[in-house]
């Protein structure tokens, strides 16, 4: 494909194509840093208390002479010295995690100011959207989904203000590039096949009516899984450093907060779902990315927690009960 046919392929997709598009491109990158050998996903994932040196078991801390990690990992190589190079380079503190959320409160506001203002930005992407001619959610859904994001963007917020312990550890600068993208992208994801009711107005249109009961159902799933995973994280914060958590749901899972934070999303998919569409197709997109990611990364959570710990973790899914 040259890069006049790729320029063509994306100037003709729809906005909500395009969100589509990065979800799914993202979660194919995470799924082939996944594929690569155990050493090299380590560099490429591993950010928190898993990257502190401290919080690695003593087999995987061991001294260059040491053979018996060779023996478990394989010879590294140049792909291990390749990636060890990279990831060296642009090392940024954990703590910039808290950016995510100031985007996202950011990007909420920004939207609702240009909803009620009718601003340029918001009508380029709507008249756009539009010509497509694609099914689009009541106002009242479009309203009802922001409230929401802007609701779990607020209270992660708070959580690193208020509730997590400060860290002193370190993350790639990619993890905080593909993060700040996804809230962004998300931002626009949340209203944009609502692009027909924000576009209409006169007589002709409807004003807003309550949201479909399928909305509701899916809005009260939404603030259960909030609550959930905010319960999680003050549990976790309130755990000793490196020790392993056993209480509430972390007995059956490694890893609920990142269950709630996949069943937070699609409970969105389902309450922004178009009429006659069960779910929002680019909302669906950003669950497959989340599952992926989170699946990721709850996979490393299992195998540290496995060396560290031994068998006490062995009977617990990862994330999805049952599933994984």
């Amino acid at each position: 494909m040259t890069m006049a046919s790729a320029y063509d392929f994306v100037s003709n997709l729809s906005p909500a194509q395009i969100c589509q598009l990065f979800y799914v491109l993202s979660a194919a990158a995470v799924l082939a840093v996944a594929a690569v050998p155990d050493r090299a996903q380590q560099l490429l994932t591993q950010y928190g208390a898993r990257s502190s040196k401290a919080a690695v078991p003593p087999a995987a801390i061991s001294g260059p002479n040491d053979t018996s990690q060779d023996l478990r990992y394989g010879d590294p190589g140049c792909l291990i010295r390749c990636v060890s190079c990279l990831t060296s380079v642009g090392k940024i503190p954990h703590a910039w995690f808290i950016h995510f959320y100031i985007l996202s409160l950011a990007c909420t506001t920004f939207w609702a100011a240009q909803f009620i203002t009718r601003g340029t930005v918001l009508q380029l992407i709507v008249e756009n959207q539009c010509s497509k001619r694609t099914s689009s959610m009541t106002l009242s859904q479009v309203i009802l989904v922001w409230f929401l994001m802007g609701l779990q963007g607020a209270r992660r917020l708070y959580e690193y203000l208020a509730v997590l312990r400060p860290s002193s550890s370190s993350m790639w600068i990619i993890h905080w590039f593909l993060g700040n993208a996804f809230y962004l992208c998300t931002s626009i994801s949340i209203w944009v096949e609502g692009s027909g009711s924000i576009r209409c107005s006169g007589e002709d249109c409807p004003g807003i009516q309550l949201p479909p009961f399928k909305s509701v159902i899916a809005s009260l799933v939404f603030l259960i899984a909030w609550l959930m995973q905010y319960q999680c994280h003050r549990y976790l914060a309130g755990l000793e450093k490196y020790s392993l958590p056993e209480d509430g749901l972390f007995r059956y899972l490694v890893c609920p907060h990142y269950t709630c934070e996949c069943l937070l999303y699609l409970s969105l998919a389902v309450t922004a779902a178009p009429e006659g569409q069960l779910y929002n197709q680019t909302l669906v997109c950003a669950v497959l990315f989340v599952s992926v990611n989170l699946g990721v990364t709850a996979n490393g959570t299992k195998l540290w927690y496995c060396e560290r710990f031994g068998n006490q973790v062995q009977g617990k899914w990862k994330m999805i009960p049952i599933v994984f």
